[in-house]
């Protein structure tokens, strides 16, 4: 495809010229299947009234209370022994012995 860089002023005339056209009929068009602005609407199109659209806003916030109020079935949390953490603490107390014997300052 050509850029417009690429086109002559003859070429590009001819372009806005089409352009001009198609924008006319399409303006046509839209007075013809009786759409003011010039834009056709398709057949059968449905509007819907202020109140119906608040019905729909206030059915869809209640599911979503609903779903954030909802708990998920949850396991229960795991709760370490106080000799299992003893022995957690023992062994990182002596891997920071171990570290700081050989003079570093991270593990």
């Amino acid at each position: 495809m050509n850029s417009l860089t690429d086109l002559s002023a003859q070429q590009l005339r001819r372009a806005a010229s089409i352009r001009d056209q198609i924008d006319s009929l399409s303006a046509v068009m839209g007075r013809l299947l009786g759409a003011a602005d010039g834009n056709a609407t398709p057949a059968g199109t449905r509007t819907m009234s202020a109140s119906a659209r608040r019905k729909i806003a206030a059915a869809q916030k209640a599911r979503w209370v609903k779903v954030k109020t909802e708990k998920p079935d949850q396991k229960p949390k795991r709760k370490m022994s106080a000799a299992g953490r003893a022995r957690i603490a023992a062994a990182a107390k002596a891997r920071w012995a171990k570290a700081k014997a050989a003079g570093r300052k991270t593990l």
